[in-house]
């Protein structure tokens, strides 16, 4: 069987970037071939979770490539039919939005709609604060276009944050897999946590 050409994107959640690269560093060797793209502000952003230049790193050296991180770097993603599935894991709120609105002026939605040119599939793996407020809609315009997938998710601590959302990056190997086949990993919604 040959192996799934995987596009991985992170977006600006920086909180997660850990548990994200510690699933990335899981996968099956063999199973996929990883072309590891990066937001602007993921690529350039140092925080209190960590230096930009360390996630950028690791995340090259995981996907044994340098991380594309320009629009000029991603736009070939289409025409070159790169990627059998891009899973975008963080995908932001402000990612969500830009999405679900036909947007595409950062690295990572240029690389959706590269790639979403040629009918395959996109996995979206949501960490944003607001999801079940500004950012529902369009998890609902998302949740009914056709190409999108997502990693199940759930509220991350549904009493001192309400209307946060997260995936469960864990099920990033299944939930590709699935989108592979056209098929959403059930069951979608996870019990909340508090």
């Amino acid at each position: 069987m040959e192996p799934i050409r995987l596009g991985l994107a992170m977006c600006g959640s920086f909180c997660t970037f850990a548990r994200v690269l510690s699933v990335l560093r899981e996968l099956p060797a063999g199973r996929f071939t990883l072309i590891p793209i990066m937001s602007e502000a993921s690529y350039t952003t140092d925080t209190r979770f960590g230096a930009a230049e360390h996630f950028r790193q690791e995340l090259a050296q995981i996907c044994g490539q340098e991380v594309l991180h320009t629009i000029a770097q991603v736009e070939p993603i289409g025409p070159k039919k790169l990627l059998d599935v891009l899973a975008v894991v963080p995908c932001t709120g402000n990612t969500l939005s830009k999405l679900a609105n036909g947007i595409a002026d950062t690295p990572v939605t240029l690389a959706v709609k590269a790639h979403l040119r040629n009918e395959r599939p996109v996995v979206l793996g949501i960490s944003t604060n607001d999801a079940l407020a500004g950012n529902a809609a369009s998890i609902g315009t998302l949740l009914a276009k056709k190409h999108f997938y997502f990693l199940p998710f759930g509220q991350d601590s549904a009493f001192r944050k309400p209307r946060s959302i997260v995936a469960d990056f864990s099920l990033l190997q299944e939930t590709v897999e699935s989108a592979a086949r056209g098929e959403q990993l059930q069951p979608l919604l996870l019990g909340a946590k508090t």
